[in-house]
C-alpha cells in the first residue's frame, strides 16, 4: 500500500503553508528513525534529492555510544559520512505532529553512491529482490505489543524506572470495558497512524496489565517494514503528547510477560496467495511447506535477528505465550511457528519468536532468507508438532542467551551466503558489545541479592 502524499503533492502543500517540516529519516540497527527536520520549502527545492549524515548512524549501541570494533566505521576511519537518498514513494503526511511530512531513506556510500550493505532497509530489500527475482512477491504483516503507563517518559526517567504504573491495573486482554478507560490515548494512536497511511485494523488489549496490541493490514515486506517502524515513532509520541509512557521492550518487568512482535509471511505470485493449494493436506502449497522448512532448519541461526538485546531472551518464559521451541504447528500459540488460517485464501505462516524490541527490516530479512533457502533446495518440512509443545522436551530450543544466538550467527553459512561475511561480521559485533556491556554493568538485582549476604 502506498505513503498517502506525492510529491507534487507535497510542493502544493508547502506552497500554501500547510507543510512546513519534513522528516528525513533512516532506520539504524536498532530499527529506529534517525535524520533531520527540513524545512520544506528547502527540502522541495533540493534536498529531496539527498542529504548527509555521520556514518556511525549504522555503528551505535542502542545508548548512541561510539562502539569500537565495526569494520565500517571506527575513529581510525574518522566517521564520514554516508548518503541519505529519500524514497519519495514513501512520502506521508504526519498528522499528529503539525505541518509535518516524512519520507524514508536509502543509506548510500558517499564515495560510489552504492547501497550501503549493512544498511537494515538494503538487507531486506536485497532479501525481497532474491524473491522478485523467483516470480515471487513476498507480503507479511506485524503485530506489535507494548505497555502503556500512567507516567510519561521524563518523569521515568528521572525516577529511575522505578514505581511505574501501568494505564490499565489488571489484565484487559479483550476487556471492552477495560480498553475503554484508556481509550482517550489509543483512539489518537490508531486515528493518527490511520491519517498517517498506515491501515491500523485494530488495537486490543493483550495479556498483561497496561499492555496492548495494535494490527495493521498486511502489505508488500518492505512496506511492513516501514509502517511497524512508524508505528512505534506513533505510538511513542501519540502516548507522550497524551502524558503518558509506552514501551516496547521485550521484558520490561520480572513478574510481567513480555511483548512480542508476531510477523505473519506468505509468497504470492500473480497476484494471488502461493501458499495456498486447496487440494493439499491442510491447504498448504509444496513451495509453502519448503519455506517453513527452511525457516526451521535456520531458526536457531537466526534467532538474533528477532531477539537483538539480552533483554530479549528473559521473555522466552513457559506459560506467557512467547515459544521455546522453533518447531511449527497448526493454530497454536506455544509454537515458534504457527500456520494460520489453513485450507483459505489466507494461508500464512506466523513466526511467534520475536520481541517488540526487535527490527523488523532485519527480522523480515532473515526470515526471508530462510525460507528462500528451503524453497531453493526443496527442504522437507519436518511432521506437524502438537499439544503443549512448552512440554516438548527433544523439540528444537529457541536459544536461550543472545550469546547462544550471536555464535550460531556468526557460523551460519546461510546467512553469509544471504547477507555477506561483511554483513553478520557487523551485526556480530553489535551483540558481541552488547553482551560486553552486560557483563560491566552491576545491577539492581546484584546489590538487593549480594549486599548484606556477600
Amino acid at each position: 500500500m502506498p505513503a498517502n502524499l506525492t510529491f507534487d503533492a507535497l510542493k502544493k502543500a508547502v506552497a500554501s503553508g500547510e507543510i512546513d517540516t519534513v522528516l528525513v529519516c533512516l532506520v539504524d540497527m536498532q530499527g529506529r528513525l534517525q535524520g533531520k527536520r527540513f524545512h520544506a520549502r528547502h527540502f522541495v527545492d533540493g534536498a529531496w534529492q539527498e542529504t548527509h549524515c555521520c556514518n556511525y548512524l549504522l555503528a551505535t549501541d542502542i545508548e548512541m555510544n561510539t562502539v569500537q570494533g565495526y569494520r565500517a566505521t571506527s575513529w581510525e576511519a574518522g566517521y564520514g559520512d554516508y548518503t541519505m537518498k529519500p524514497d519519495l514513494s514513501t512520502l506521508r503526511r504526519i498528522p499528529w505532529l503539525p505541518g509535518t511530512a516524512l519520507v524514508m531513506c536509502d543509506v548510500l556510500d558517499h564515495h560510489t553512491h552504492e547501497e550501503v550493505p549493512h544498511s537494515p532497509r538494503t538487507i531486506l530489500k536485497r532479501q525481497i529482490a532474491r524473491a522478485e527475482a523467483m516470480g515471487l512477491t513476498p507480503m507479511m504483516a506485524s503485530e506489535l505489543e507494548f505497555f502503556l503507563f500512567e507516567q510519561g517518559f521524563d518523569a521515568l526517567h528521572d525516577a529511575g524506572y522505578r514505581d511505574m504504573q501501568t494505564l490499565a491495573r489488571y489484565n484487559i486482554d479483550y476487556s471492552i470495558f477495560g480498553t475503554s478507560k484508556e481509550e482517550g490515548v489509543m483512539r489518537a494512536i490508531r486515528n493518527g497512524l490511520y491519517d498517517a497511511g498506515i491501515l491500523v485494523e485494530n488495537s486490543k488489549g493483550e495479556a498483561e496489565a497496561g499492555q496492548e496490541e495494535l494490527n495493521v493490514k498486511y502489505s508488500d515486506a518492505l512496506d511492513t517494514a516501514d509502517m511497524h517502524t512508524l508505528v512505534k515513532m506513533g505510538v511513542k509520541d501519540i502516548a507522550n503528547q497524551h502524558g503518558h509512557a509506552a514501551t516496547f521492550m521485550a521484558k520490561y518487568h520480572t513478574d510481567r510477560a513480555g511483548s512480542s512482535s508476531h510477523i505473519h509471511q506468505s509468497l504470492w505470485k500473480g497476484g494471488k496467495n502461493a501458499f495456498l493449494d486447496e487440494k493439499a493436506e491442510h491447504g498448504m502449497s509444496a513451495l509453502m511447506r519448503h519455506y517453513i522448512a527452511g525457516q526451521l532448519a535456520f531458526a536457531r541461526e537466526l534467532t538474533f535477528f528477532l531477539a537483538p538485546y539480552v533483554n530479549s531472551y528473559k521473555r522466552f518464559v513457559v506459560g506467557l505465550f512467547a515459544p521455546t521451541k522453533a518447531v511449527w504447528s497448526l493454530d497454536n500459540r506455544t509454537a515458534g511457528f504457527r500456520v494460520c488460517g489453513e485450507g483459505t485464501k489466507a494461508v500464512r505462516v506466523e513466526c511467534r519468536i520475536g520481541g517488540a524490541d526487535l527490527n523488523p527490516y532485519l527480522a523480515m530479512a532473515a526470515l526471508l532468507a530462510a525460507g528462500l533457502e528451503g524453497v531453493e533446495q526443496m527442504l522437507e518440512l519436518e511432521p506437524v508438532t502438537k499439544g503443549d509443545i512448552y512440554q516438548a522436551g527433544q523439540a528444537r530450543s529457541v536459544p536461550g542467551t543472545l550469546a547462544e544466538a550471536a555464535e550460531m550467527m556468526k557460523d551460519s553459512e546461510m546467512l553469509t551466503r544471504a547477507f555477506g561475511a561483511d554483513v553478520v561480521e557487523h551485526y556480530y559485533r553489535s551483540a558481541r558489545w552488547e553482551i560486553e556491556e552486560q557483563n560491566r554493568v552491576v545491577t539492581d538485582w546484584e546489590v538487593r541479592r549480594g549486599f548484606e549476604r556477600a
